[in-house]
C-alpha cells in the first residue's frame, strides 16, 4: 500500500465533509474527466486512422453489489500517469496554506481534486486504465486517506473505468439513490447534458408482448440509451441558455466550486470566425500571481479539442479569464508547436483581447457593485496590463482601473475623480503606501485633506508605475502627495516659507550633514498640520518605488534609491526644540536629527539600516533629566 504524497487525510476530510454542498456532484466530476480523456484521444484520431472514434461514456449500476461505474474509451493512463494523476492530491506544500473555513471554497480548481469527490459517496474506488499506444493495463485502488495501490490489470481496449463501492446509508444521505435509474438520469441531465459525447446507460423500458393484441400484456426489457443532449453549450443559441447551465458548465469544466462572477458568450467575424464562451471566476487561485500558474483557454476546431490551455490566446494581464474558443477556420493538420505561430491564431487572440476589454467596460457600466468585487480580486492584473510593454495598452485599459478614494471610501475611476475636481485644481492627487489605512495617516496627505482635495490611495506595488506610464488623464497630470510642489501655495505663502527657510539655513545644513548623506535636503514644508516631520522624494524615483526595488534586490544588481528630503513642520513645537538645540547643544541636535529621520523612515514603511542605533538614541533621550 502506497501513501499519498501529501497530507492526504486533511485534504480528503475537507473534500468529503466541507467543499461540496451536494454529494451528487461527484458524477459531474467523473463525467467531466471522462470527456477530457476522450477529447485528447479525439485529437490523436486526426492523425491516427486506427483510433476507434465511436466515443462514449458509459454508466453502469449494480444494485446487488452496490457499485456504480463510469467508463470511457478515451486516451487512458499509463502506470506512471496513474501514479502522478491519482497518487498526488495536491502539490507538496499546499497545506502550508491554512485551510481556514473561509478558504475552502478556493481549493476547487487549484489542486485538481475533482476526482476525489468520489470518496464522498464511496468507501472504495477502483480505477482500471489502459493508455493509448500501450498493451498493458493497470488498476489503481484506494479506500481513502490510508493510501492506494497500483497493480497490473486486464482491459481489452484503450480507456478508463472508475468503479465506486458505495457507502452504506446513513442519517445524512441515502447512497442507494445513486443506484436508481431515474436519479442517475436526472443528475446527467442537470449537470452534464452539454457534454459532447454520448453518456449511455442501460435503462428499463416496457413493451407490449407479441400476440397479445386482444388482451394487451406488457413486459420489461433493458436497452442502452443516451442520457444527454450532446450539443456543446457554446454551440447552442445564447438566448436558449440559462444562467444555471452556464454556471454548471463552468463548475464542471473547470472544477470550480462557486458560480462564475461573469459570463461572456459571443461570436466574432473577421479574417477568422470563432465562438468564445468565457468566464470570470469569483475568486483568484491561490497561485495566480506565481510564475508557474498556467493561464489559457481551451482551443477547439469544430468541437474537436486542439489544446486544453492555449496560452497564446490571452495576454498575461487577462490570464484570469477561463473558457473555450471554437473556430472552424483553424488548420487541424498543424502541430501544436506550430500552432502558436499560426496567423489565424494571432487573429483570434487580437479579436479576443478587444472584445474582452469591451465586455469589461460594459460590466462596469451595468453592474458596478459586481465589477468592484471583480476588481478586488483581479484588478492587479489590469494594472499590469496598463504599464507592461512600456504602456502599449494603457489607453485601452486606463478606464477599467479603480482606486480607493479618500473622500468617498469607495473604488473610483479616473473619470469619476476628474468629474469631481475643484474648479482651480491642477492635478490628480494620489498617495502610495502599504495599505489604505496607513496611507490615510501619512503626514504628506494632511494639507490635501484639510483643504478638501480628493486623494487616490494606492496600496499596490505596481500603482505608481501605472501612473508613470499614463503620466496624465484627461489633460490632468498625476501628482503625488509627497511631491515637492503640490501646487496649493499662493505666491505670498511661498515667499513667507522661503524667508523662514533662509533664517534656518545653517541649521538645515547641519542636520543634513548629521545624516551623512542619507538625504538630499532638509527643508521646511507647509504640507503637515499635526505631524512634525515627513520624508518626500525629489527626482524620478519615489519612496514607494525604492521600496519596490528593495524588495526585488535579489534580481536587481544595482540599488535603486530615491533622492530623499526631510521636511519639517515649522509650526510644530518640535521645530522650536530643534532650533533651541542648534543654539545650545549641536551634538544633541545631531542625535535628535538621526532619531527623527529614522522615525520618518518607519512611518513610510521603509527599512532601517541600523535599528540598534535608533534604540540606543531613543533610550538616551528618554533617560534625560
Amino acid at each position: 500500500m502506497k501513501q499519498f504524497k501529501t497530507e492526504s487525510k486533511r485534504i480528503l476530510d475537507l473534500m468529503v465533509n466541507s467543499i461540496y454542498t451536494h454529494k451528487e456532484i461527484f458524477l459531474r466530476e467523473l463525467i467531466s474527466n471522462a470527456s477530457d480523456a476522450i477529447d485528447k484521444l479525439h485529437f490523436k484520431a486526426l492523425t491516427d486512422p486506427s483510433v476507434d472514434t465511436h466515443f462514449a461514456i458509459r454508466i453502469e449500476r449494480d444494485e446487488a453489489a452496490r457499485t456504480l461505474t463510469v467508463s470511457d474509451n478515451g486516451i487512458g493512463m499509463t502506470k506512471e500517469e496513474l501514479e502522478k494523476n491519482l497518487g498526488t492530491i495536491a502539490e507538496s506544500g499546499t497545506l502550508a496554506y491554512k485551510l481556514r473555513s473561509e478558504e475552502k471554497t478556493e481549493l476547487i480548481g487549484q489542486f485538481g481534486v475533482g476526482f476525489y469527490s468520489a470518496f464522498m459517496v464511496a468507501d472504495k474506488v477502483e480505477v482500471v486504465s489502459r493508455a493509448y499506444g500501450s498493451s498493458e493495463a493497470f488498476m489503481w485502488t484506494s479506500r481513502g486517506a490510508e493510501g492506494y495501490e497500483i497493480l497490473p490489470a486486464e482491459r481489452q481496449s484503450v480507456g478508463t473505468t472508475v468503479k465506486l463501492y458505495l457507502k452504506n446509508k446513513d442519517e445524512d444521505y441515502d447512497y442507494d439513490e445513486l443506484l436508481h435509474e431515474h436519479h442517475i438520469r436526472g443528475l446527467v441531465k442537470k449537470y452534464s447534458d452539454y457534454v459532447r459525447y454520448p453518456i449511455v446507460m442501460e435503462v428499463t423500458k416496457s413493451r407490449k408482448k407479441e400476440g397479445t393484441d386482444e388482451n394487451p400484456q406488457y413486459e420489461s426489457y433493458t436497452e442502452e440509451e443516451t442520457l444527454n443532449g450532446m450539443v456543446p453549450l457554446w454551440k447552442q443559441k445564447k438566448a436558449d441558455i440559462t444562467a444555471e447551465q452556464y454556471n454548471e458548465f463552468f463548475k464542471s469544466k473547470f472544477h470550480e466550486f462557486s458560480d462564475p462572477r461573469k459570463v461572456f458568450h459571443f461570436n466574432l467575424e473577421g479574417s477568422v470566425y470563432f465562438t468564445a464562451m468565457l468566464f470570470i471566476p469569483e475568486r483568484k487561485p491561490f497561485d495566480y500571481y506565481q510564475k508557474d500558474y498556467k493561464k489559457g483557454l481551451g482551443l477547439y476546431s469544430n468541437g474537436v479539442l486542439i489544446m486544453d490551455k492555449c496560452e497564446e490566446l490571452l495576454p498575461d494581464y487577462l490570464g484570469f479569464i477561463k473558457g473555450i474558443v471554437d473556430s472552424a477556420d483553424l488548420s487541424l493538420n498543424i502541430s501544436r508547436e506550430m500552432l502558436q505561430h499560426d496567423r489565424q491564431l494571432r487573429a483570434i487572440a487580437t479579436g479576443l483581447e478587444k472584445k474582452i476589454l469591451s465586455e469589461l467596460k460594459k460590466f462596469m457600466e451595468s453592474d458596478r457593485e459586481g465589477y468592484d468585487k471583480f476588481f478586488e480580486e483581479f484588478g492587479l492584473s489590469l494594472k499590469f496590463g496598463a504599464y507592461n510593454d512600456f504602456g502599449a495598452r494603457k489607453e485601452e485599459v486606463k478606464d477599467l482601473l479603480l482606486f480607493r478614494s479618500s473622500t468617498l471610501d469607495t473604488l473610483v475611476t479616473f473619470s469619476e475623480y476628474v468629474s469631481r475636481m475643484k474648479p482651480d485644481q491642477k492635478y490628480i492627487y494620489y498617495a502610495c503606501g502599504d495599505s489604505v489605512e496607513k496611507i490615510s495617516r501619512l503626514p504628506q496627505t494632511e494639507l490635501l485633506r484639510e483643504k478638501g482635495y480628493e486623494i487616490l490611495y494606492m496600496p499596490d506595488n505596481v500603482d505608481e508605475f501605472v501612473l508613470r506610464a499614463l503620466s496624465s488623464y484627461d489633460g490632468k497630470e498625476f501628482r503625488s502627495a509627497g511631491a515637492k510642489d503640490l501646487g496649493l501655495e499662493t505666491d505670498e505663502e511661498k515667499k513667507e516659507m522661503q524667508s523662514r527657510a533662509e533664517e534656518n539655513k545653517e541649521m538645515f545644513d547641519f542636520m543634513k550633514e548629521a545624516l551623512g548623506g542619507a538625504v538630499k535636503e532638509v527643508r521646511l514644508s507647509s504640507r503637515m498640520k499635526n505631524n512634525a516631520a515627513c520624508l518626500t522624494a525629489d527626482g524620478e524615483i519615489s519612496l514607494e518605488m525604492e521600496k519596490v526595488f528593495r524588495a526585488m534586490k535579489n534580481s536587481s544588481p544595482m540599488p535603486v534609491t530615491a533622492e530623499k528630503a526631510l521636511e519639517l513642520n515649522p509650526d510644530h513645537k518640535l521645530f522650536a526644540r530643534l532650533k533651541s538645540l542648534f543654539a545650545s547643544d549641536k551634538d544633541k541636535l545631531a542625535e535628535y536629527t538621526r532619531v527623527l529621520y529614522a522615525m520618518t523612515l518607519i512611518g513610510e514603511g521603509m527599512e532601517l539600516d541600523d535599528p540598534a542605533a535608533l534604540i540606543s538614541s531613543v533610550t538616551d533621550i528618554m533617560s534625560e533629566d
